[in-house]
């Protein structure tokens, strides 16, 4: 629409509409006149407008009506130069006046029609708080110019919206009055659009429907005026959008009428509420109006401007399409807009589209590329099925599903222009081939898709632009091609649609997207990105809807994919949080797991061997609230091969951590986030429903349907906690290593998992009967003894926590006894130790004491020995012999 723009300067934005004066009868168009000389220098003196207003009140004679003529043409002659702000009024009221005597006297319509110019020049000021004090006034005055449209007068119209055309020209008078200076420039804008200005033009559009050149100087006023916000919401008000729709097709050689109407529609989309604008069009004879006008632009139009006002229209009809409500198909514009689509890649003769040739110029080139995304809109209304079947588009759109090098057909669009067409037309093939599933097979859509796929990570050169939306990514490749051939596969096998995975089985899909798996993992090791990302995760998803519930299937998958599939359970844990979609790539990565091995003995055994139950632990041990739920389950499937529950006990994490603890913490953070209730040691409180969660409490008994399923059991199928308790039950619970005494107090709530769900089961029971009606006595005593037996449990449980806790205090009590005395005894070591060398140090200092410690050894010595004597027994000294030396 930019190339339409009008080539006057846009308009600034301001607020509401001020009260309309006294109304005016309709009728035919008054002769012209031209406009006065320009203002002469020789100063003139001033008119009192007072007495010129009470003249103009007065009727009846000749001459009476001769004075009021001359008097005006004064008025005129003394603000030539423009209108001062104080004297705005007043010349409005003078407006009215000669308004109402043109009515009658036609003599009246000139002076009038010069009057109307003055509000063309910018008003002038005396000071700067004018424009403030007087806006009121003048915001009234200008508002009065639209209402003024009523007057019988083609002249006087043509004039009122010149004038107003003129609120956008940065044109000053030759000469400005004395002491003045002019308004802002925006001033008048502002005031025109706090006056509601636009709302009486729009309304005017109904008085010249029949005058054509009136209409269109109405059309360039609101033109003008529809580059400012405000004006569009009041044009939106006053329903301008399904009236200037209607207009559209009215007879005009020039062409100025849908132009103009076109710009101010695009304006109201761009500046007001879409879905307003788009409400007051979706009537039938709106449609039928715009498709009349795109017919007559597409067959008859062979201008520049002509192509690029029919691309306009297709813009407004593509933000119509995409409303349900709007009677595109109905109108028959859904039909014309299918058949221009595939109008060169079907090639049969259709009456809709007599006279259109393609000239492959660049608007051409746009108008194909808009018809292919009405055709991706069309496809999300169930009833445009039919018509998308019967107009051939799936073999128009699969008709670019071939090598770049080869486009027959179209030898006028450039390299770059063929593959943004080819790219877009894959892109929604990607939305219809799921509407038309029987036409895509008929057409033999995947052989195509997978021979194009073969192509893509073949060895031929390929140079893609990538300068387009669709080929992101595809610059110097083949990358966008495999993309979205790829969102094809993944939008019709998202179906589950048996003929669809079979005919794709039956082709060797499994093997061959393997091959493209292990390219593109391959590829993002050089350099990753969101495209290469896409793709791997696409393949992903294919792969476990081909494979889920086929063993067959499953053993051509672990052939290879296994090998291909467990690196990106080693991705770097960083990466997740990268942005780029690792996310959803290990997601994916983990469906496939579950819906391509899961379930084949074989392909489990190889994962397992492979290492795979450590990678899922490692993943595991993350903690990522998104990933712990998948996993979870994948290793509850798991666990029916035995080989799985070894592999989970030899696990080792960060720490020396075991499988146990792990699981056993994941339950605590789960019971944390559900706001079950604990005590400071991780004990149950609540002993009638120890697996209450906050949620859970919240909720009022509601009686229930059998088939609906109750709070109680939602809960196993949305928490980890059932999954856990799955696990443990495969571990075993006792025996477990590398468990603290915290860990067996939740360990001891896990092992009574399904008896505390039970009771709490029947603790809903007994609220929904109490709800209902009252049990009889048998019943009632049955219910109370079942309540019975699950508090118990709770206290069984609570008294063998009390008893863990116990033992790990007195296991404490014990350790700190033992480290205790191994303290005392290391400090009556040291003690002793301290003693001996200060007795040491006493010795060699002082010879008295040394004398002491002699006979004291001595002592010592004779009190060791023994008492009876030893016949001929060797007598040994204790004396060193020459020794003479303390130390």
């Amino acid at each position: 629409m930019a190339s339409l723009a009008p080539a006057e300067p846009p308009g600034p934005r301001a607020a509401s509409r001020s009260p309309a004066l006294g109304p005016f009868r309709s009728s035919g168009g008054e002769r012209r006149r031209n406009a006065p000389d320009t203002a002469q220098d020789a100063p003139l003196r001033a008119v009192d407008l007072n007495h010129v207003i009470t003249l103009l009140k007065g009727s009846g004679s000749k001459d009476l009506e001769e004075e009021q003529l001359k008097t005006l043409k004064k008025v005129v002659k003394q603000f030539e130069n423009g209108l001062p702000l104080k004297n705005v009024a007043q010349i409005t009221e003078i407006l009215n006046l000669c308004a109402e005597k043109m009515i009658e006297q036609e003599a009246f319509t000139e002076p009038l029609c010069e009057l109307i110019k003055l509000f063309g020049l910018p008003f002038q000021k005396k000071k700067s708080s004018d424009e403030v004090n007087y806006s009121v006034e003048v915001s009234q005055s200008i508002a009065q110019l639209g209402y003024l449209m009523r007057v019988p007068s083609s002249q006087v119209k043509i004039q009122i919206c010149k004038s107003i055309v003129s609120f956008y020209s940065m044109e000053l008078p030759g000469k400005l009055l004395s002491g003045y200076q002019p308004t802002s420039v925006n001033y008048k804008i502002q005031m025109a659009e706090e006056g509601g200005l636009v709302e009486a033009l729009v309304l005017s559009l109904t008085l010249v429907e029949n005058q054509l050149i009136e209409k269109l100087w109405v059309l360039k006023a609101l033109q003008h005026l529809s580059t400012s916000e405000i004006s569009c919401r009041q044009m939106v008000k006053a329903q301008a959008a399904s009236r200037l729709c209607l207009y559209l097709n009215g007879a005009d050689p020039s062409g100025q009428l849908v132009f103009r109407s076109s710009d101010i529609l695009w304006s109201l989309l761009e500046n007001a509420s879409k879905e307003e604008v788009v409400n007051q069009l979706s009537s039938l004879e709106c449609v039928h109006a715009l498709k009349e006008a795109f017919v007559d632009l597409v067959t008859r139009g062979f201008r520049h401007c002509d192509h690029q006002l029919r691309n306009d229209l297709l813009v407004i009809a593509t933000l119509l399409a995409e409303n349900p409500a709007v009677p595109m198909i109905e109108s028959g514009f859904a039909k014309l807009l299918i058949v221009l689509a595939t109008f060169t890649e079907v090639k049969l003769p259709n009456p809709l589209v007599k006279g259109f040739k393609l000239t492959y110029s660049h608007e051409d080139f746009e108008m194909k590329k808009l018809l292919f995304n009405i055709i991706g809109i069309l496809s999300k209304d169930p009833s445009a099925a039919q018509l998308l079947s019967e107009n051939h588009v799936m073999p128009a759109l699969l008709y670019y599903v071939k090598l770049n090098h080869q486009k027959p057909g179209f030898p006028d669009w450039s390299a770059a222009q063929y593959e943004e067409l080819q790219l877009h037309a894959i892109a929604v093939l990607a939305s219809v081939a799921p509407v038309l599933v029987d036409k895509y097979l008929s057409c033999q859509a995947n052989t195509l898709l997978l021979v194009f796929l073969e192509w893509c990570i073949g060895p031929d050169p390929s140079f893609g632009r990538g300068h387009s939306f669709h080929g992101t990514g595809g610059r110097g490749n083949k990358l966008a091609q495999m993309r979205y051939s790829l969102r094809v596969l993944r939008s019709v096998v998202a179906l589950y649609d048996n003929a669809v995975s079979i005919n794709l089985c039956d082709q060797g899909a499994i093997s061959q997207l393997l091959d493209i798996l292990k390219y593109a993992a391959d590829k993002s090791k050089e350099k990753e990105g969101t495209v290469l990302l896409e793709i791997q995760a696409d393949i992903l998803f294919i792969l476990s809807v081909l494979c889920e519930n086929d063993v067959l299937r499953k053993e051509i998958f672990s052939c290879e994919g296994i090998d291909i599939l467990i690196p990106f359970f080693k991705m770097d844990p960083r990466k997740l949080y990268s942005g780029l979609g690792h996310n959803c790539l290990l997601l994916s990565a983990l469906d496939c797991l579950w819906s391509c091995v899961i379930g084949c003995y074989i392909a489990e055994d190889s994962f397992i061997e492979k290492q795979g139950i450590f990678l899922l632990l490692d993943l595991l041990a993350l903690k990522e609230k998104n990933l712990c739920n998948i996993i979870l389950g994948i290793l509850v499937e798991f666990s029916d091969n035995p080989k799985t529950t070894l592999h989970m006990s030899i696990w080792r994490g960060k720490r020396d951590q075991t499988a146990a603890n792990l699981l056993i913490q994941l339950w605590r953070q789960e019971e944390l986030d559900l706001g079950v209730r604990r005590d400071q040691y991780g004990r149950i409180v609540d002993t009638k429903r120890p697996l209450v969660t906050s949620f859970q409490k919240l909720q009022k008994a509601i009686p229930v349907p059998a088939s609906c399923p109750s709070f109680a059991i939602m809960e196993v199928s949305e928490s980890i906690r059932a999954k856990i308790y799955s696990l443990f039950c495969k571990l075993g619970f006792e025996n477990l290593p590398g468990l603290s005494a915290k860990d067996f107090v939740t360990l001891a709530i896990i092992q009574r998992y399904i008896d505390f769900k039970i009771g709490e089961v029947w603790s809903e029971i007994c609220a929904e009967i109490k709800e209902e009606f009252r049990p009889v006595t048998s019943d009632e005593r049955a219910l109370k003894v079942i309540s019975e037996i699950s508090e118990n449990t709770g206290r069984t449980v609570v008294a063998l926590q009390t008893e863990v806790l116990e033992k790990q205090h007195h296991h404490i009590i014990q350790e700190e006894k033992k480290i205790y005395k191994e303290i005392q005894a290391a400090q009556i070591q040291r003690g002793l130790l301290k003693k001996s060398w200060e007795d040491f140090l006493t010795r060699t200092s002082n010879y008295e004491a040394l004398k002491k410690a002699k006979i004291l050894q001595e002592t010592l010595i004779d009190a060791s020995r023994s008492k009876a004597k030893i016949e001929n027994g060797p007598d040994h000294s204790t004396d060193i012999p020459g020794l003479h030396k303390t130390v």
